[in-house]
């Protein structure tokens, strides 16, 4: 396919061949002006959707009723919308209607004006009505108008202004953290897949430590995430963790997380010491955690499980919060036991968050690379070595079906991990040996 940007350009020149006004309009302006590559590109026009149906082959009637047409181009999605001026919003998310109208009006109804900028692709003209240009040179998150307004309109807007802050570095307009710190109680009202879908985007999409030190000055996450702001002033050990409270510790974690890491292991390095302020104690002097992250897993799904991830999702983080100190013991463990460790499916996620962790506290990567190492010495096909016998075969041998048979299998795969059995007569003559008729 052609580059999606000159596909955009190409939709806006049909629409102004058929008499139309088109501009590129949104992040991909803002995106072109930073000098990023932009994720879509959207158009805004004064064509009524049923124009825009009727000058492209394939589209799709996403949002007829606020005049937004997707138009397909080979794989690609575009979004193509009438401008427009929004009635009033009644449930937090929609306006009660609109009314098609002009381009500044459809720049007057936007969130925020770094994404309220229109472009001329053809003449590279950019056409600012809100002060979007001055705003995106400063580095400022700016509502439009009145700022209470635009977030009453879509609460939504109070997580995007601080996800937009931190994936650009930019600040948030004071009257703007203002409006945000005021309305935050009320950001439970809208739907929780919303709020988890912006957490994700904050944890994902580089700057995390900066989205979370945001959140926590705009007062949005003892709102969305109470159990976080527990960590603040929980204090640690000064040998394991000079580094300050658990806090602190997390934003360090946090910092370390690279754009486009997946989501199980952002919300594991969130979440890995979430259960540390109920599980704090002290022992001959010592501050203590005992048992924080079993409870600590139990808390990462119910977090995961309502922020609406899925099963996927909230099992996967369940494991690295639950498993994130296992690797201290691996050096003691035996050959089966560390071969299935080192075997499970969510191993690297858990290799990357054990060494995030250990950089964010006292920088001890013992355990660390001694799992690396073990990991490379064994290979990968000795650490998942194919069964050598099944339930058929053992049932065939003269061994009745029932729980014997499991704990057969279970002895049988352990003597295969630690090299004791190499081959099927090998299996045979141990099952014989070991669980006699």
């Amino acid at each position: 396919m052609a580059d999606r940007g000159q596909v955009a350009t190409d939709l806006v020149r049909r629409l102004r061949a058929a008499g139309h006004q088109a501009y590129l309009a949104g992040g991909c302006v803002r995106d072109r002006l930073l000098g990023r590559e932009p994720l879509d590109f959207d158009v805004a026009t004064s064509a009524p959707p049923e124009a825009v149906q009727a000058l492209f082959r394939r589209t799709v009637p996403v949002g007829a009723q606020f005049g937004v047409i997707l138009v397909l181009v080979d794989d690609a999605r575009f979004e193509v919308a009438t401008f427009r001026s929004d009635a009033a919003y009644v449930d937090g998310r929609r306006p009660s209607a609109v009314h098609f109208g002009t381009a500044e009006a459809d720049a007057q109804r936007r969130d925020f004006t770094i994404n309220a900028l229109f472009e001329d692709p053809i003449s590279g003209e950019v056409i600012d009505f809100v002060g979007g240009r001055e705003d995106l040179r400063r580095g400022v998150v700016r509502a439009i108008g009145d700022a209470g307004a635009r977030i009453a309109e879509d609460r939504l807007r109070m997580l995007r202004a601080v996800r937009f802050a931190s994936r650009f570095g930019f600040t948030i307009e004071p009257a703007t953290l203002a409006a945000i710190r005021a309305a935050a109680p009320t950001l439970p009202d809208i739907a929780p897949e919303r709020i988890g879908e912006e957490i994700v985007k904050l944890l994902t999409e580089g700057n995390a430590r900066r989205a979370f030190e945001l959140l926590d000055a705009s007062a949005l996450l003892p709102v969305v995430l109470p159990e976080v702001t527990a960590m603040q002033s929980v204090q640690q050990s000064p040998d394991f963790h000079p580094e300050g409270d658990v806090f602190t510790h997390t934003l360090l974690l946090l910092q370390q997380l690279p754009a486009g890491i997946p989501e199980t292991l952002a919300l594991g390095a969130l979440l890995h010491d979430v259960a540390k302020p109920q599980c704090v104690g002290e022992h001959h002097g010592r501050i203590t955690f005992y048992g924080h992250t079993d409870v600590g897993a139990e808390m990462a799904v119910a977090i995961c499980q309502r922020l609406r991830r899925s099963r996927e999702t909230w099992e996967r983080v369940a494991y690295l919060v639950r498993n994130h100190l296992r690797l201290v013991q691996a050096p003691e463990m035996r050959l089966s036991t560390l071969k299935r460790f080192l075997a499970d499916p969510g191993i690297d996620e858990l290799l990357h968050l054990a060494r995030i962790d250990a950089l964010a506290s006292n920088g001890d990567l013992r355990f660390v690379l001694f799992c690396e190492r073990r990991r490379a010495e064994i290979g990968a096909e000795a650490l998942r070595p194919p069964r050598l016998v099944s339930g058929t075969d053992l049932a065939a041998w003269g061994y009745a079906a029932g729980p014997r048979v499991g704990e057969i299998l279970r002895a049988l795969d352990d003597a295969q991990l630690e090299g004791e059995v190499r081959d099927r007569a090998d299996a045979e003559r141990f099952v014989r040996e070991r669980f006699p008729l």
